[in-house]
């Protein structure tokens, strides 16, 4: 939002700029989901996207192949107890190793069952050792937000046997809701009796009836069909008994099936979505062969005794109880091709997704959150020293779960309207203020009752993390989302009153204040002369207009005095105080001075080097072999490949590399022979050719883009990250709190981190770095982005350069921000000593008490860009921040004097 003058694009919900566009159509599309995808991503602040797209289905060898997958799945986000563990390898070697430790534990003390030939090595899976977990903490301590059916699901959970636990947990951890072929399951190495365990999941219990009533909750329209417990139930579904129609039956199919039944139905298509669509438009349409001569007075009976297939087109619609006979053949057809089907009974299925949320504090589970924790147990690392906190009261009652999970399906129905269903309509726009008005009174009331917890239970901070498991967190989102709708539907005086109302809050969505008082400002700008009443002495409209511009200055310095502002939003709420200002006729001497925190743009530089050029591999992926075929004689010669986005090869300049070892001038890299290369030694990135030509000016640097900052961040907030606040250490093995990637972090601590700031400019840097790692480094204790790689004599040199202030401001926005920021920090971190010494001395400082002040040594930052490359909003973003602190900037041009290619 600051880079160069203009802001940030904002998500089109909530892009406050757009005042005269309505309903546009969004620069790029979004994946459509489904809500049980939207409740595992829902809760999680945006962090950096994953280079590699994960699936959310646990593989296995034998399962069936993903052959025309329908729709892209959503990035797998992580919870928060995830960010906080250290980063253990979770992959196959790591989870055998685990389940030979356990199987040998078990060998040791269960030798009656070894010599009884009872016990199986493979009994015991870290799976169900994690599903457990979590099942029993939680029923430990709120046992009380289940009842007596649900605790009864449980009772009849732990007399399942070991092989059905682990296939139940297994299909837990795939797409959920979805059917599975018995026949292609797998498995046979941890299940040796699969009929059996498929039989238990499968067998209907008799249950209890509920003590507990069907509630209704504000913006719902009415609770998911199939989720609630019956006086019987299963743990998982028969396809002999659910699947009747024929479009549950041909969705089960895989492509090379679906093409073979699509042949014999004489229908279409280039995918498998193609060919389903038209599968079933055919099926509606079309009269079997043994249909086509039949009279309209045959009976519906002898109809179905017919039929073997599909024919050609009658051109008439068949009448519904032809259609049903005629799906049922082919709905037998199909699954006597798939075999029987396996599938999660969707009542247990949510049952268990409440335990894991309750356990997690969080909607983001995935499989890894179940191993992770255990294999963060058992790793041999040094963790730090805090005093773990798990709260049995985050949900004071089973009411407040239901409606935090209702809540969070009326926030995905708004955010389906407006975010993943492409360009928004008047009338879907209208379904989202009807959500708001029913929102509304509860949100009121459940804010005057978190502010009286607030003002007379919580203490210590230990609200903040907990209430974003509170339903008010979830209508707050709403709210604002509604506030954005208002303003579309040029509502301007209720989306005033309701901003007004945001801000008075200050509990839930801290990180968004900066935003409400940009748009508030703005509103009184240029509207609320319009809507709301002027002080007697504004006669005329100018008067009106200029009182109201009173009123929008008064707002701009309201938000650069909240605490609660973060600093990214502190440029453009001063740049409208300014411009406010200039319109009043403030006198000079009266305007705010900005100009210590005005923008300089980045410097440019540019280095010139070698740069290595490569004929294409020969083991190229099949689709570019296909873009640009081999040239021969008889064909036209193809283009060259487009490189741009490609990691370029370059010559270290920092090496004399004899020109004798390659070919310059005219040797086309797309047509040499890449087996008659040899490697040129030397080889480097481009950035590190960047940080040798800077070290060439006598520079000192590293390419670590935001490894520098986060490994200052955690030296100078070690004690901060750690310091006691209830709920957010929930295991001895944590890295970091839980609230430090959520806008939590920051208002529960605003004190202690104020201080820290104010020490941090008046220059004790080096005396904070140095007692953390006197102390932490024997043990290299676990720290989130702590890099022990880094020598301490260069940390104190670094914070020793950097002017204190300027350091301060940096580390403000961190603290603010982590989970947002961890991208778009330049390429190269430098730094050039001054004179009075190498700032490693024993308090630190800098030798002769400098304190980074001017002639003590210079830090700067450089993002590298080859040719066609260019600059991302987050980049901008932090190559403002770093300038509006004072660090110096460059924007580092690498361009190729020379093309070398291997010869």
């Amino acid at each position: 939002m600051l880079g160069k003058g203009k802001p940030i694009p904002h998500p089109k919900s909530t892009k406050w700029e757009d005042e005269d566009e309505e309903f546009k159509t969004p620069p790029a599309k979004r994946v459509k989901r489904d809500i049980s995808d939207y409740t595992h991503s829902i809760q999680k602040p945006k962090s950096s996207p994953s280079k590699t797209a994960r699936r959310n289905e646990i593989p296995d060898s034998d399962a069936e192949g993903d052959d025309g997958v329908l729709e892209s799945e959503a990035p797998v986000r992580r919870t928060d107890l995830e960010t906080a563990l250290p980063p253990v390898e979770t992959d196959k070697e790591a989870i055998a190793a685990y389940e030979a430790t356990r199987a040998a534990e078990q060998a040791d003390s269960s030798k009656e069952r070894l010599d009884g030939r009872k016990w199986v090595r493979g009994k015991s899976s870290i799976y169900v050792d994690a599903f457990n977990l979590a099942l029993e903490t939680v029923l430990e301590d709120e046992g009380h937000l289940f009842d007596e059916a649900e605790h009864a699901v449980f009772g009849e959970w732990r007399e399942l046997g070991y092989e059905a636990q682990y296939l139940y947990v297994r299909l837990f951890l795939r797409k959920t809701s979805s059917w599975h072929r018995v026949g292609k399951l797998g498995y046979h190495s941890d299940i040796a009796d699969l009929p059996q365990a498929i039989a238990d999941l499968q067998a209907v219990r008799e249950l209890p009836a509920p003590s507990s009533q069907a509630e209704e909750h504000p913006g719902e329209l009415e609770p998911p069909e199939g989720t609630t417990l019956e006086s019987t139930f299963a743990f998982a579904d028969r396809s002999e008994d659910c699947i009747k129609d024929l479009e549950e039956a041909s969705s089960l199919l895989l492509l090379d099936e679906l093409k073979a039944l699509a042949k014999t139905a004489k229908v279409q298509g280039k995918n498998k979505k193609e060919l389903l669509r038209a599968f079933r438009r055919t099926s509606g349409t079309q009269a079997g062969l043994g249909w086509s001569g039949l009279k309209r007075t045959d009976t519906e009976e002898t109809t179905a005794s017919t039929g073997s297939g599909f024919g050609e087109d009658d051109g008439r619609e068949v009448t519904p109880g032809r259609r049903e006979n005629r799906d049922a053949h082919w709905v037998d057809k199909i699954m006597a091709e798939t075999g029987p089907c396996i599938r999660l009974s969707l009542p247990t299925l949510k049952l268990f997704e409440r335990v894991h949320l309750v356990f997690y504090r969080s909607t983001e589970w995935t499989e890894k959150s179940l191993t992770t924790i255990i294999l963060a147990r058992i790793a041999r690392w040094n963790f730090p020293e805090y005093i773990v906190s798990r709260s049995a009261n985050i949900f004071a009652s089973r009411s407040l779960l239901l409606e935090f999970e209702a809540s969070v399906r009326t926030q995905f129905r708004v955010d389906n309207i407006l975010e993943f269903n492409g360009t928004p309509t008047k009338d879907t726009m209208q379904d989202i203020l009807e959500v708001f008005d029913a929102v509304y009174p509860r949100w009121k009331a459940l804010l005057a009752e978190e502010q009286r917890k607030e003002d007379s239970i919580y203490s210590t901070g230990e609200g903040a993390y907990l209430r974003r498991l509170s339903p008010a967190w979830v209508y707050t989102r709403i709210i604002h989302k509604g506030a954005y709708v208002l303003g579309k539907f040029k509502h301007h005086q209720r989306e005033h009153e309701v901003l007004g109302e945001l801000l008075a809050q200050r509990l839930f969505h801290t990180s968004r204040r900066g935003d409400w008082y940009q748009r508030k400002a703005l509103l009184e700008e240029h509207y609320m002369h319009l809507h709301l009443p002027s002080p007697p002495e504004c006669k005329d409209i100018e008067s009106q207009k200029k009182h109201w511009k009173r009123m929008a200055l008064r707002t701009c310095e309201e938000g650069l005095q909240d605490q609660l502002t973060h600093l990214i939003f502190h440029h453009d709420l001063q740049k409208r105080t300014m411009k406010l200002e200039k319109q009043l006729k403030v006198p000079k001497r009266l305007q705010h001075e900005f100009a210590h925190v005005l923008l300089t743009k980045p410097a440019e530089r540019t280095f010139e080097g070698v740069r290595i050029e490569r004929p294409p591999s020969l083991n190229s992926s099949r689709r570019n072999s296909e873009q640009n075929p081999t040239t021969t004689p008889t064909t036209a010669a193809a283009p060259k490949p487009d490189r741009r986005g490609a990691k370029t090869i370059w010559l270290d300049p920092a090496l004399h590399i004899p020109t004798t070892t390659t070919t310059t001038t005219t040797t086309d890299p797309d047509t040499a022979d890449p087996s008659q290369q040899p490697n040129i030694s030397g080889e480097c990135s481009v950035e590190a050719m960047c940080l040798s030509s800077y070290r060439a000016l006598g520079y000192k640097g590293y390419h670590s883009e935001g490894g520098i900052l986060r490994t200052l961040f955690a030296y100078l907030f070690y004690d901060i990250l750690f310091l006691y606040i209830p709920n957010v250490f929930q295991t001895a093995y944590q890295t970091c709190p839980l609230d430090l990637h959520t806008d939590a972090f920051f208002p529960s601590r605003v004190s202690e981190v104020n201080g820290r700031l104010n020490e941090i400019s008046n220059g004790e840097a080096g005396r904070l770095v140095r007692v953390v790692w006197e102390r932490e480094e024997g043990r290299r204790t676990c720290v989130v982005g702590l890099d022990w790689g880094f020598e301490i004599a260069d940390l104190l040199e670094i914070v020793g350069c950097w002017d204190p202030g300027a350091l301060s401001g940096v580390m403000k926005v961190l603290v603010q921000e982590y989970g947002q920021r961890g991208g778009g920090v330049p390429d190269l971190f430098l730094w050039k000593p001054g004179d009075q010494g190498d700032g490693g001395g024993a308090d630190g400082k800098r030798g002769g008490g400098g304190k980074g002040i001017s002639g003590c040594g210079e830090v700067m930052f450089a993002e590298v860009k080859s040719a066609n490359d260019r600059l991302s909003d987050t980049q901008r973003m932090w190559i403002d921040v770093l300038a509006g602190a004072g660090v110096r900037v460059e924007l580092c041009h690498a361009v190729a004097r020379e093309v070398r290619v291997q010869g």
